[in-house]
């Protein structure tokens, strides 16, 4: 069963890096290819994971940043933001949710208005399919590393690879 599930993560993984890394910025995404993104506006919550305490949407997926983007640029377009769908904005913290980070918002190239955290354009990540699962965090795609927003705004530790082998695993890229 645990090798199905490494097997699975792996293809995941390895399709979404074809995908970006295939991406043109000169095709901009429309930002609206994924439910996760759809009716993430206000709400924003706090999860614990196995790599610390991360912020979610309203449905529980993590939230991620993408350490290329600026405080006013998103550098996920084309197909990247099929994988990497940005959250649209405004959006704030639940009500029970008290975040020392402020929200924000960028017009992305398509005209589309995406959330930011401390400077941080968001997005959630199609490889995670349950709330509370940090799959996308410390992968490398599309040119750079893509990390799960932590209430600080610090990155939090790299998910532990399922794979022993040296480099073989999907946690190695």
């Amino acid at each position: 069963m645990k090798s199905r599930l490494v097997l699975a993560a792996l293809i995941v993984s390895l399709a979404t890096l074809a995908a970006c890394s295939s991406s043109s910025s000169s095709s901009p995404s429309s930002g609206s290819g994924s439910s996760q993104a759809a009716g993430s506006g206000t709400g924003i919550k706090t999860i614990s994971t196995k790599i610390g305490t991360v912020l979610t949407n309203t449905q529980g997926h993590t939230l991620y940043w993408f350490a290329p983007d600026t405080s006013t640029t998103s550098h996920c377009t084309g197909s990247c933001a099929t994988y990497w769908p940005p959250v649209k904005g405004p959006v704030s913290a639940a009500a029970d949710i008290s975040l020392p980070g402020k929200f924000a918002t960028i017009t992305r190239s398509d005209g589309s208005v995406q959330a930011t955290y401390d400077g941080h354009p968001l997005y959630t990540y199609s490889g995670d399919t349950a709330a509370g699962q940090t799959t996308g965090n410390g992968l490398t795609a599309s040119g750079g590393k893509w990390w799960a927003v932590t209430p600080s705004g610090s990155k939090p530790a790299p998910a532990a690879s399922p794979s022993s082998s040296g480099g073989g695993g999907y946690g190695g890229y």
